[in-house]
């Protein structure tokens, strides 16, 4: 098994790399479990314009990249495997990772989240190419154009009403009559005078895949099966989000609806001491780049915190092994 890590942070994108970046500075023994996906939804992402300190804006990969690379030129270390198993039973904690069991004082979760997808042939080929899944992030990137959001909940609703301020006309989809979105949230989306409702139509196809860029989506009568094309240069699905947390299946409590992994109030700390959570794993509201840096942050800090007031803890486990 090896030494004892005095943190192990699992995942590798905004709350990981920050994460690693504060505890290598505050010279933890530590290891970022970064996985094969490395980077997270930002390497979906072709340009990021409102993350702090980037006037000009930046790549989705090479600011994650950018992240990495100042958590390691403060020595932190990573391992480029997906973490298949946790063992919070006892302490040191155990994190299997690349075949190997890897054991630390604490650990800090930050395996974020997934967009859910349409599952669409052509869906991934055109993400951050007219395809998003995250009006706060893109829709700056539409504006005087025509745009189709797919969903009919709370999320699309607020999604098709903030995209409706930069875009010319924009189309929200759902797949049945009515939306499910509360009465407050469908009064807040159309009252735009840019958006209409389509309905009951689901997306058949993505439309651009030759030339490298969405130019449309073919639509699907729910009931009827009749299709058509509607044109549009961006679509953004608002169907929800899966967070990346079956990691902890049974060893942490998470939302019983939404599988998030449920923290302290002002805290990353979660029901087993010595374990954080950083990022869209924890985080069903904000889900942005500068949210997830920031709870990366606050989790080394607490996590620095919790193993200096258990000193006496860890050195006792530690003997326990030799």
């Amino acid at each position: 098994m090896g030494s004892v890590r005095d943190v192990i942070v699992v995942g590798g994108a905004c709350a990981g790399y920050t994460a690693a970046l504060y505890a290598a500075r505050a010279d933890l023994d530590g290891l970022c479990i970064e996985g094969f996906a490395a980077g997270g939804q930002l390497t979906m992402t072709s340009d990021v314009d409102n993350y702090p300190g980037f006037p000009e804006g930046v790549d989705g990969p090479e600011l994650v990249g950018r992240m990495r690379a100042q958590a390691a030129r403060f020595g932190a270390e990573f391992l480029s495997d997906d973490a298949t198993r946790l063992d919070l039973a006892a302490r040191p904690f155990v994190v299997e990772a690349g075949g190997r069991e890897h054991l630390a004082r604490a650990v800090i979760l930050a395996t974020g989240a997934r967009p859910r997808e349409l599952g669409l042939p052509g869906e991934r080929a055109l993400q951050g190419r007219g395809v998003s899944y995250c009006g706060v992030c893109d829709a700056a990137f539409f504006r005087g154009r025509r745009v189709i959001v797919v969903g009919g909940g709370d999320a699309a609703c607020e999604e098709a009403a903030y995209v409706a301020r930069f875009a010319a006309e924009v189309v929200l989809v759902h797949r049945r009559d009515a939306l499910r979105a509360s009465a407050a949230m469908q009064h807040h989306a159309l009252r735009q005078a840019n958006l209409r409702l389509l309905t009951p139509y689901v997306v058949a196809d993505v439309l651009g895949v030759d030339e490298g860029r969405l130019t449309g989506v073919r639509l699907r009568h729910a009931v009827t099966g009749a299709e058509h094309d509607e044109p549009a240069d961006g679509l953004f699905v608002a169907i929800g989000h899966e967070p990346n947390s079956e990691l902890v299946e049974g060893w942490l409590p998470r939302d019983p609806d939404t599988g998030y992994v449920l923290t302290e109030p002002g805290s990353t700390r979660t029901a087993v001491e010595g374990v954080f959570a950083a990022g869209d794993v924890r985080d069903p509201v904000y889900r942005q780049a500068v949210t997830a840096a920031a709870s990366g942050c606050m989790a080394a800090l607490d996590a620095e915190r919790w193993l200096s007031h258990h000193h006496h803890e860890a050195e006792e486990a530690d003997h326990a092994l030799r």
